[in-house]
């Protein structure tokens, strides 16, 4: 704002002026915080970097000295009190964000081709991402959500087309990498990719007979076939069954040809047998499925848990979701989500059982932290991959500004909280929109068919708004007392095949209370 002359450009001091004059009175770079203490308290430049490492690293208990010290001996020479605790709250909030001069300009290039990259080339901009991080499951959970929100398509592993890391497949399409599942190494992907440069593999048989099985032993398929990488041959359950069987054969016709098995005429014999089919078995259910996904990926690509209950995890996510629970420090929050991983723990202060769990949305990973009586009384609830609404305190300690994790004050299953009264479904109809009194006499028929404690409320657009700009909010909805309703998933289906996807949703009727509470037992 100073550079672009909406804000005059002000120095802390007038001795200060020509050391912040390039950062427009802003003390930006580490070396300023070095001159500042130099110039206004005669810090030697040794001393100056002791305050620099202080702040620069969030050591409050050092930080306070050196700053104590900063301001006696500013005031000494002549600085005003009042200006050096000024300085030195400005020095102190520096440490949040200030690099050394090579540094941040290092940073501010590759800040702004990386944004480039990601408004111009949005798919090569993730797909590098996602590849740069293919072994750190959480964040790959994270960059996923976010290619989402950019309207990207995350691809599932495929052996037909996947490389060893994420791809662009189309304009806005990313292919899953064969790197990113567990047990696989790159000598085997490369087998892979080296076998289908001909032709494409046909069927898992083919498939079998094509790659070198030295490299691709039964423990590698089975991880392709749970990750979905082998989906394009047939179902996962029918092909976990028939994989033995399969690989036999391959491996016998490899041997077969590598040992030069031949005719009387030079020719390779020809034996004739049919190649192996895949047996007919129940398909995997969807738990199953999910279960298999996280096994060897460590997060889930087909779907996901809490997919059952889409409609409420997204209501509830506006109001707290992973990725934004560092604006929700000290705040009691809401969270759908599912536990992924329990690490069960004995408090050495008190012999209790507390536990740290790492929770999943659908925009990424968080730790919550579970101790007594509430560990005791949820850890039945706390089974992994199991919908669920947690509630409880962000925290606001400072050790945890990067992540921040959740005190669990309580657990109940995502299952039945939709029938709790707190949830209601609201329909939208555009002002001046002519509708059939037959469509009104069909929504009722549809409310009156799933009867439960949730209100119904009709919103009204204004004409011309499509739902798209946020004028929603200006506009009440209207409590219709005649229906209360369950708002379960069937009714929605039916609600929006009535009058439109875009006008039927859930809504809140009870806000969660954002005081922040205390844990006695955070400090076990």
């Amino acid at each position: 704002r100073r550079k672009r002359g909406l804000e005059p450009v002000t120095y802390p001091t007038e001795e200060l002026a020509e050391l912040l004059e390039p950062t427009y009175g802003v003390i930006t770079y580490q070396e300023q915080v070095m001159r500042v203490a130099n110039l206004l308290a005669g810090f030697t430049l040794a001393e100056a970097d002791v305050l620099r490492k202080a702040v620069g690293k969030k050591d409050a208990e050092l930080t306070n000295k050196v700053l104590g010290d900063f301001k006696r001996r500013a005031v000494e020479r002549g600085l005003p009190s009042t200006k050096a605790t000024e300085i030195a709250e400005l020095i102190r909030t520096f440490g949040r964000y200030g690099f050394n001069k090579a540094h941040a300009v290092a940073y501010a290039v590759i800040s702004y081709r990386t944004a480039w990259l990601r408004k111009h080339y949005p798919a090569e901009f993730m797909a590098a991402l996602l590849s740069s991080i293919i072994d750190n499951a959480d964040k790959v959970v994270s960059y996923i959500a976010t290619a989402r929100t950019m309207e990207l398509e995350i691809l599932p592993p495929d052996v037909t087309e996947s490389g060893y890391k994420f791809t662009v497949v189309g304009d806005r399409q990313v292919r899953f990498g064969l790197g990113a599942i567990k047990g696989i190494g790159e000598s085997a992907i490369r087998s892979i990719i080296e076998a289908r440069q001909d032709n494409p593999f046909e069927s898992l048989f083919d498939f079998c007979q094509r790659i070198d099985l030295r490299l691709n032993n039964k423990r590698v398929l089975e991880s392709l076939i749970a990750a979905g990488a082998l989906d394009s041959f047939g179902e996962r359950a029918s092909l976990s069954a028939g994989l033995e069987t399969v690989l036999a054969e391959a491996a016998a016709r490899q041997r077969e040809q590598a040992t030069g098995q031949e005719s009387l005429f030079g020719a390779v014999a020809d034996v004739p047998r049919e190649n192996p089919r895949l047996p007919t078995v129940a398909p995997w259910t969807e738990q199953e499925r999910l279960k298999e996904e996280k096994a060897v990926l460590g997060f889930y690509i087909s779907g996901h848990p809490l997919d059952r209950h889409g409609d409420l995890v997204e209501l509830l996510a506006l109001e707290a979701n992973t990725s934004i629970f560092g604006r929700l420090r000290d705040r009691t929050v809401q969270l759908a989500c599912v536990v992924t991983s329990m690490d069960v723990r004995i408090s050495r202060k008190n012999g209790k059982e507390w536990c740290r769990l790492t929770l999943e949305d659908y925009h990424g990973t968080a730790q919550g932290l579970v101790f007594g009586d509430v560990w005791a009384s949820t850890r039945d609830l706390l089974t992994e991959d199991l919908p669920v609404l947690i509630e409880g305190t962000v925290s606001g300690s400072s050790r945890d500004e990067e992540d921040p994790p959740i005190f669990v004050d309580s657990v109940q299953l995502l299952k039945g909280f939709s029938a709790t009264g707190q949830i209601g479904v609201c329909l939208e109809l555009t002002q001046g929109e002519q509708v059939a009194e037959s469509e009104f006499v069909r929504i009722r028929e549809a409310l009156e068919s799933a009867p439960g404690p949730g209100p119904v409320l009709f919103r009204w657009r204004p004409a011309g708004d499509n739902g798209s700009n946020g004028s929603l909010d200006t506009e009440p909805p209207v409590l219709v007392s005649s229906f209360k309703v369950e708002p379960s998933a069937h009714l929605l289906a039916d609600l929006r095949a009535l009058v439109g996807g875009d006008r039927v949703h859930l809504t809140r009727v009870q806000a969660v209370p954002k005081q922040s509470r205390r844990h006695d037992e955070r400090k076990n």
